[in-house]
């Protein structure tokens, strides 16, 4: 046991771990690009993979360009117009460009069958060699959840060869009550696992994840060639584990590889289509962005193995100077660790696999809480695109598009306004900025392909047509996504262009532990928490009336006024089980509920159990 100095009972920190090993972890020079540990050779087939993902994204933008100017700049353009322009292409380039990965990804996964975005199987002839250490890092987390999802992957674990070669680490940096409560049911629960599974709270929470994750790196990543870092809700399945492993002991010149998680344990409205969402959609624009990304891949903070002498030299990260947003810890480590590891040389890998899970917000509250944090992290990225020395243009570029994700909101609202006010002035006539039949044609396309091609993929597997309900079951739930998301994304413009210009204005985000469970939302509640949302809509239907262009303002207003009625239902749990009977937005039940897995059952003390000090046994 370690207690910090001076301080109350409850307040000491607590660790079960194996003796130390220490590595050094150097805090790395932005303004002077390391040494590589092997020059990267030029990969021209790479390369002309990303011309054409280019390619196709730029074209269907030129041509959407050359209608619009045709409509409004006949006789030349004015500066309103050219304001109109200067956010209507970059901004129809964007939803291109995602239509462009995803129609790249569909065809890799039906005529190339996803051979080159999945892992190979693994081959019982090549035992592993090196040890790895699984990280599980938690804050303030439902902890008894945390080790019954921990207990489903070491006993999978157990089923696979080389399972001597894996421990878990349970990295705390909960508060004090939380820690308590993390202690006492981890010395009750430790004896139940079959593989050695470590705890450790830290006194000072100094750095978030990026620090607790460095802090375990310098004690104990001597003692260990490969880290799987997840986060506190993930579940990976002990194969796909050793698979990682395998082709990290295969492939000496790779420091990272990323799965793509899909959700699971959905139990809200909300959850459950976001999960039927990224079963059915995320497949075919993970597999597209697999296949340009190529050893230029990207890092997501969990369900990915590292490895640890590599990540040891390549990312210690400095506190940057100066105030939020630009100053202070870096937020959205995992996407320049990414970046950095390949600065100096390493490849960074992405791939599918069906058996790596996370769980998603139960309520766009929820969401859009953990959406500000990262809006403050990616901002964070932008001026070291310029200051960080040696890194490689595509982590450049990710890093670019990472932050520019969060400035098509303000864009979207600035254009809806450009084209009111133009109207509203007289700069143009309603007509005139109301897109053509073929342009119009050519945006449904765009937007709405990827849910067609998701389709398409889904029915022409019978087990993957099975797992979604069959094809009208599929289909109900296609278009009542398309139905939400309409209604979401004026919502989420909005929220994210008021959390972008409160970053900027220096209101920094807290980090504190996620909300994982909820159930309904009181409207009172949601009506104050939207209230911008519900003045931006009178606004705009009084503008679009007065405009005659209420009618393809309908579908932005109706998400706006009705943002409040949308959460509150949505975040119900009674509407997510009768979507679940009735067998709207099914999904496949994950591998573990298909193999006869039993994660261990807990109790939560009663509150007279914690003051008595006592804890239920495992019921199993």
């Amino acid at each position: 046991m370690v207690e910090a100095a001076g301080t109350k009972p409850l307040a000491r920190a607590y660790e079960h771990v194996p003796p130390e090993t220490p590595i050094a972890m150097p805090e790395q020079d932005f303004t002077v690009a390391p040494p590589l540990i092997a020059r990267p050779r030029f990969n021209i087939d790479l390369w002309a993979r990303r011309l054409l993902v280019v390619l196709l994204a730029l074209i269907p933008a030129a041509m959407a360009a050359h209608e619009m100017r045709r409509s409004i700049g006949l006789d030349g353009i004015s500066p309103w117009e050219g304001v109109y322009l200067g956010l209507f292409i970059p901004l129809f380039a964007w939803i291109a460009f995602g239509f462009a990965t995803a129609l790249i990804g569909f065809l890799l996964l039906t005529v190339g069958k996803g051979r080159s975005v999945t892992p190979r199987p693994l081959h019982s002839s090549a035992p592993l060699q090196g040890k790895t250490a699984i990280l599980l890092p938690v804050c303030n987390e439902d902890f008894l959840g945390v080790l019954g999802r921990l207990s489903i992957m070491e006993r999978s674990l157990a089923q696979v060869m080389g399972r001597e070669r894996f421990e878990f680490f349970i990295l705390s940096d909960s508060n004090p009550e939380s820690g308590e409560t993390e202690r006492r049911a981890y010395q009750e629960m430790c004896g139940s696992f079959s593989r050695p599974v470590h705890y450790r709270r830290r006194a000072l929470n100094v750095g978030r994840k990026p620090g607790n994750i460095a802090e375990w790196v310098q004690r104990f990543g001597g003692g260990y060639d490969y880290m799987i870092v997840l986060d506190a809700d993930s579940i990976v399945s002990g194969q796909t584990m050793a698979r990682l492993a395998a082709d990290m002991e295969r492939h000496p010149h790779v420091g990272l590889i990323q799965t793509v998680p899909t959700v699971m344990g959905a139990a809200t409205l909300f959850a459950r289509w976001q999960q039927f969402a990224s079963r059915l959609f995320g497949p075919i624009s993970a597999a597209g962005m697999i296949w340009w990304a190529g050893s230029e891949g990207m890092f997501w903070g969990h369900n990915a193995i590292v490895r640890v002498k590599a990540f040891a030299s390549s990312c210690g990260l400095p506190e940057l100077p100066g105030r939020a947003p630009f100053g202070g810890h870096i937020m959205s480590h995992d996407m320049l660790e990414a970046a950095l590891l390949r600065r100096r040389g390493w490849d960074v890998h992405m791939v599918t696999a069906d058996d790596s899970f996370e769980e998603f917000p139960p309520a766009m509250p929820d969401l859009f809480t953990r959406d500000r944090r990262w809006c403050q992290g990616n901002i964070q990225h932008v001026p070291l695109l310029v200051k960080i020395a040696g890194l490689h243009p595509v982590s450049r570029f990710q890093l670019l598009v990472g932050a520019s994700a969060y400035c098509t909101s303000p864009l979207w609202l600035a254009l809806m306004l450009v084209v009111l006010g133009g109207v509203m002035t007289g700069v143009w006539p309603p007509s005139a900025v109301l897109p053509s039949g073929s342009l119009l044609a050519l945006t449904a396309v765009l937007l709405f392909g990827p849910k067609l091609l998701a389709m398409i993929w889904a029915l022409a597997d019978p087990a993957r047509r099975i797992g979604f309900g069959g094809a009208a079951r599929m289909t109900r739930g296609v278009l009542t996504d398309i139905a939400l998301s309409i209604l979401l994304a004026p919502v989420a413009m909005l929220t994210q262009t008021i959390n972008l210009f409160g970053i900027l204005m220096g209101r920094k985000s807290s980090w504190n532990g996620q909300t994982r469970d909820r159930d309904g939302m009181a409207i009172g509640s949601a009506i104050w928490l939207f209230k911008w949302h519900i003045l931006l809509g009178i606004v705009l239907t009084v503008m679009a009336v007065k405009t005659g262009g209420l009618g393809w303002m309908v579908p932005v207003v109706a998400g706006l006024l009705l943002a409040p009625l949308l959460a509150a239902i949505t975040a119900r749990k009674d509407l997510g089980r009768r979507a679940e009977a009735s067998g709207l937005f099914q999904v496949a039940d994950p591998w573990w509920r298909t193999q006869n897995y039993r994660p261990l059952r807990f109790r939560w003390p009663t509150a007279e159990e914690r003051r008595a000090g006592l804890l239920p046994a495992n019921d199993e």
